[in-house]
C-alpha cells in the first residue's frame, strides 16, 4: 500500500497532528515536534504525549508512517564550534522528543559548510553529529533529506549522502528521505518513468535502497539543475504529473511515508485523492 500524507500543523499541541492528517485523507504524515523557528521549546507535556499516541492509534497511523522534521535552524555541519554545539544540542533534543512520542524516524537537512571549511570536513561534522544523537537515544533513526544544493548546502548529491552514512557508526539507525523537488533542482531528472527508474538505480548503486525511508512529493517551480528550492503543486511545475503517477505505481515505494510539502495546504486533500487515483486506489 502507498502511504500518502502531508506535513501537517501542530497548532494547539502535537496531539492535533494525527487529527489534522486524518481530516485530509492521509495515510501518513509529517510534522514538527515543536516550533521550528525557535532554538528552545518547553518539554513535551505528558498529557500531550499520551494524547498524541492515542490519536495516532485511533486514526490508524503507525510510527513507521510518521516522519517528523527537525528545526530548520539546525546546521550539523557548521564550521564554528560554538554554533555547531548549539545545533547538536538542539538535534539531540529533537531526537529525544521524537522518541518520547513513540516514533522511529526524524527527518533532517544535513547542513552547510558556509564556504568556511571544505565540503569533506563539513560532511565529517555531520556524521559525527548524527553519531552523538544516536548515542543519546535508542529507537530513532536519523533520516537525511537530500537538498536542492542552494548556497553552501550539502546533501544534494547521492555521493555526499553516501559519505555521511559511511562515517556513521550505527548504520541501522540512519536513512534517507528523497524530496522530488530537491532531486530535480539538484540535477536528477525524474520527469519520465525511465528517468525516475534510472535515478533510483543510481541511488541504489551509490547509497543503497535499504536506506530509503520516505519521500517528499513536491513539483518544482524552477528548471532541472537550477539549484533553487521552490516547491510547486503536483502536476503544476516543471516535473509534471507523469512522474508522480509513476511514483504511485512503483513497487519499491510501498509502505513508506510519501509526504506532500506543496505550497497550497488547502488543496492537500485533493492532491492526496489525485495521487491515489494515479495508483488506481
Amino acid at each position: 500500500m502507498k502511504r500518502v500524507g502531508a506535513h501537517v500543523s501542530i497548532s494547539g499541541g502535537v496531539e492535533n497532528a494525527p487529527l489534522n492528517a486524518r481530516e485530509i485523507g492521509a495515510k501518513a504524515f509529517a510534522m514538527f515536534t515543536r516550533n521550528q523557528r525557535q532554538w528552545h521549546s518547553a518539554p513535551l507535556a505528558a498529557g500531550s504525549v499520551e494524547a498524541f499516541r492515542k490519536n495516532c492509534a485511533e486514526a490508524g497511523f503507525s510510527p513507521e508512517h510518521i516522519l517528523p522534521h527537525d528545526s530548520y535552524l539546525i546546521n550539523l555541519g557548521h564550521p564554528d564550534p560554538e554554533k555547531l554545539d548549539k545545533s547538536r544540542e538542539a538535534f539531540v533534543t529533537e531526537m529525544q522528543r521524537t522518541e518520547a512520542l513513540g516514533l522511529v524516524m526524524l527527518n533532517f537537512h544535513p547542513g552547510s559548510h558556509l564556504n568556511l571549511v571544505s565540503e569533506d570536513d563539513s560532511l565529517g561534522l555531520i556524521s559525527a553529529s548524527v553519531d552523538l544523537a544516536l548515542e543519546a537515544t535508542r529507537n530513532v533513526a536519523a533520516v537525511i533529506e537530500n537538498t536542492a544544493g542552494q548556497g553552501s548546502n550539502l546533501g544534494f548529491t547521492f555521493g555526499q549522502i553516501a559519505r555521511i552514512i559511511d562515517r556513521v557508526g550505527e548504520k541501522s539507525r540512519v536513512g534517507v528521505c528523497l524530496d522530488t523537488c530537491h532531486l530535480f533542482a539538484s540535477g536528477y531528472d525524474i520527469r519520465t518513468p525511465d528517468a525516475f527508474d534510472a535515478m533510483l538505480e543510481e541511488f541504489d548503486r551509490t547509497i543503497g535502497l535499504r536506506y530509503l525511508r520516505g519521500m517528499h512529493l513536491n513539483d518544482a517551480k524552477q528548471p532541472l539543475g537550477s539549484r533553487v528550492d521552490r516547491h510547486a503543486c503536483i502536476g503544476k511545475g516543471m516535473i509534471g504529473a507523469e512522474a508522480f503517477a509513476h511514483i504511485m505505481r512503483h513497487p519499491a515505494l510501498e509502505e513508506m511515508p510519501l509526504i506532500l510539502e506543496t505550497p497550497d495546504s488547502d488543496g492537500w486533500s485533493e492532491e492526496i485523492r489525485m495521487l491515489y487515483q494515479f495508483a488506481g486506489e
